[in-house]
């Protein structure tokens, strides 16, 4: 997948541990971040300033019999994120996929997690679009207007980083939609619950768009 992609392999990636910290900030900056980007009175399953339709909005649901606690599955049909409790239960939320050619089906290891993170777009998104990507090419800090939002879970093939993420989004109405380069969107409150409850380790399932199994 990550040929497909036309990306190139990082061996500092590679070295980096599970949760790591961006560069740029200090930790009252993420505190305070934390506070902008969460709406006054949090409600995981009824706080909606941003005019998300009902149905993405976090649900705990039943999950289908014989899924693994921990793992998360993504519909990319519904587009719902899954995240399978210990109970026989899921913790629903809705995202945003990969527009159309972008989204990469398959399954794969989160490796690493890291909080208001840094971004740097990859040389296949500066070259496709040069006018949204390439005055970031050196990197963007991390704060609520990063491309990776809050916090971000990191997938990987093997030992191999294919800069697919799980992430935050200053783009919280394109939830939803088929919106990114390839990633998974969440709201950044709703990212935020989510990410101190997945482990390094999990397995991360991304269905295909057509609704067939992987």
């Amino acid at each position: 997948m990550v040929t497909r992609r036309d990306m190139i392999a990082s061996l500092a990636a590679l070295a980096t541990p599970a949760i790591a910290r961006p560069a740029f900030a200090a930790t009252g900056d993420w505190d305070a971040w934390d506070a902008q980007v969460t709406p006054a009175e949090f409600d995981l399953g009824t706080s909606n300033p941003w005019g998300l339709h009902p149905r993405l909005l976090p649900r705990r649901v039943t999950a289908n019999p014989g899924l693994k606690p921990g793992d998360i599955h993504v519909d990319a049909v519904a587009r719902y994120l899954y995240h399978i409790q210990a109970d026989g239960s899921a913790m629903r939320y809705g995202v945003a996929i990969g527009r159309d050619g972008l989204y990469e089906p398959g399954v794969y290891t989160i490796k690493r997690k890291a909080k208001w993170p840094t971004w740097t777009p990859t040389a296949a998104m500066v070259k496709r679009e040069p006018e949204h990507y390439a005055h970031w090419a050196g990197g963007m800090p991390p704060g609520p207007e990063n491309a990776l939002g809050s916090r971000a879970l990191y997938l990987y093939v093997g030992n191999r980083d294919t800069y697919l993420r799980i992430h935050g989004t200053p783009a919280p109405r394109s939830i939803g939609t088929r919106a990114s380069s390839g990633c998974v969107r969440m709201v950044m409150a709703h990212i935020n619950t989510l990410y101190d409850e997945v482990e390094t380790g999990v397995t991360a399932y991304l269905y295909p768009t057509d609704g067939s199994a992987l």
